[in-house]
């Protein structure tokens, strides 16, 4: 991992606040250590630099690179069209910044899942509305001014998706099963390899960087697996129609940048957020 002259690399994290920003910034230490260093920005300043769209951009410090985690997903009363708003400030923060590249979060929904592990050459065919509204987002940036831009087409994070928000009630997680008798499958990516494929990327001839690039572990792990793994029991109900058996990545690219092996795909490596968020529940409770 190159650095300038001896001096460390920084990162502008935007969405450091939100569920994906705060893993990050816990695995981040560990993970990368001196080789970069991350300069988180939230809304409320409790996670790093107080700052919010519209604030003066000349707040922000120089940096090298800008990971823009941050977005909208689902729910009531939310704008998905958003993403793209916030893409298009993130490229203007990074101009501003100095920034070499833009590192966006997109999302493997971007993909219409089938068995075959998706590339990017597959091109974005969402079937769901985020899907869709992450897919504008980088239609919009493929033309966007400012420094280089790289979505990157996120897989599930150890931590933040549907799986471990059902983790955190603890007993008995419900899962889909599939005619040939198998759970659900997905492309899963650890917070601290998260961690090391931004540090890589943001460091990395800019030029050799794509538009897009799938980021997850280089297998997909049934959350079946995880979710035992966990100390959970699993309970089966019969899948729905247009339920995706398997959504898995194909990561030939990032290997480029950052490989990862197969370990990054390990239920127990992964299921060690589960115990994490139930150390903080207790906490609270």
């Amino acid at each position: 991992m190159s650095q300038d002259g001896g001096r460390t690399p920084e990162i502008l994290l935007l969405g450091a606040s939100g569920k994906v920003g705060t893993l990050l910034r816990d695995s981040w230490a560990e993970a990368v250590g001196e080789a970069a260093r991350l300069v988180p920005v939230a809304r409320d300043g409790r996670a790093g630099l107080r700052w919010a769209p519209g604030d003066p951009l000349d707040r922000l410090p120089r940096v090298d690179a800008v990971a823009a985690l941050w977005g909208v997903t689902p729910g009531p009363g939310r704008d998905l069209a958003d993403n793209t708003r916030l893409a298009l400030l993130a490229q203007e923060i990074g101009a501003a910044t100095g920034a070499r590249v833009v590192l966006h979060a997109s999302s493997g929904a971007v993909y219409r899942p089938g068995p075959d592990p998706l590339r990017e050459e597959d091109g974005p065919d969402p079937v769901s509305a985020y899907g869709a509204a992450k897919a504008e987002m980088e239609a919009a940036l493929a033309g966007a001014r400012g420094p280089r831009a790289v979505c990157l087409r996120i897989g599930n994070v150890a931590g933040a998706d549907s799986l471990f928000a059902a983790m955190v009630q603890g007993g008995t997680v419900t899962l889909d099963r599939f005619t040939d008798g198998q759970g659900p499958r997905r492309s899963y990516l650890d917070p601290a390899d998260l961690a090391r494929i931004l540090a890589a990327l943001a460091t990395a001839d800019t030029q050799s960087l794509p538009p897009v690039l799938n980021t997850a572990a280089p297998v997909a792990t049934p959350m079946a697996d995880i979710a035992r793994a966990a100390g959970r029991a699993v309970a089966w109900r019969e899948a729905p129609e247009g339920a995706a058996a398997c959504v898995a990545l194909d990561t030939e690219r990032l290997s480029r940048h950052c490989p990862l092996d197969h370990a990054a795909a390990s239920p127990a490596r992964l299921a060690r957020h589960a115990h994490a968020l139930d150390s903080a529940t207790e906490q609270t409770s």
